[in-house]
């Protein structure tokens, strides 16, 4: 099976590359730097998005136009936003609200942070997927991710999406991705670890992101050893 993989930042791609190894291939297209592996039965083909929904989303598109991929995984860190999301803390993405995004005053029917097409303000993450990297790592915690193209580094703007949204992390990737793949009737999944605690900042992210990288990959080849 093509797997798509999306990372946002370099330290991700890098804990990636140290733990598999050299790849079996690796150029440059479109501007994306391309790391190609055989994990079991699965192709994979790496690319690093940059931060950012709109990055993300156009990786993602690339991902799945120019490589015909059958499914999209993203990995990577996340800001925590309960005392239970601790530092290293992986989890999986069951659903994300992409917070600033507001049609609503056009849009009848809608509130902000929702998209016409869903019931909701929440973006689904592939059922299958989900279930399967369940079953994969029995530990994994399906969560909510409020996702946007901001960095949370305010304990209480933290707290506020949490007692809004209902969220468990945040970052500013899987709105982009999840609903670019929706759009594409490919199959996505978002593997997440905490970087920076509830009560942590972009300092904290500093000190941590290699050992939340580190930790993120080693559950990501568990699910696809399964």
């Amino acid at each position: 099976m093509k797997i798509g993989m999306i990372v946002a930042i370099p330290e991700e791609i890098g804990a990636l590359l140290k733990r598999c190894g050299e790849p079996m291939d690796s150029f440059k297209v479109e501007g994306y730097d391309i790391f190609c592996y055989k994990i079991g039965e699965h192709e994979l083909f790496v690319a690093g998005s940059g931060a950012g929904e709109i990055a993300a989303a156009a990786t993602t598109q690339f991902l799945i136009t120019a490589f015909k991929v059958e499914k999209i995984i993203n990995f990577g860190v996340v800001g925590g936003l309960t005392d239970e999301m601790t530092l290293s803390n992986v989890v999986v993405v069951e659903k994300c609200v992409h917070y600033d995004f507001d049609a609503s005053p056009f849009v009848e029917g809608t509130v902000p942070g929702q998209y016409a097409q869903f019931p909701d303000i929440y973006i689904p993450a592939d059922k299958e997927l989900l279930k399967e990297a369940m079953e994969a790592v029995p530990s994994l915690k399906p969560v909510i991710c409020a996702s946007a193209d901001k960095f949370v580094a305010d304990p209480k703007m933290k707290r506020i999406l949490h007692e809004k949204y209902d969220a468990d992390i945040c970052e500013m990737e899987s709105a982009g991705i999840l609903l670019t793949c929706i759009r594409n009737k490919v199959p996505a999944l978002c593997i997440k670890a905490v970087s920076d605690s509830v009560e942590g900042g972009e300092q904290e992210f500093a000190k941590m992101v290699h050992e939340a990288s580190k930790a993120c990959v080693r559950v990501l080849l568990k699910i696809l050893d399964k």
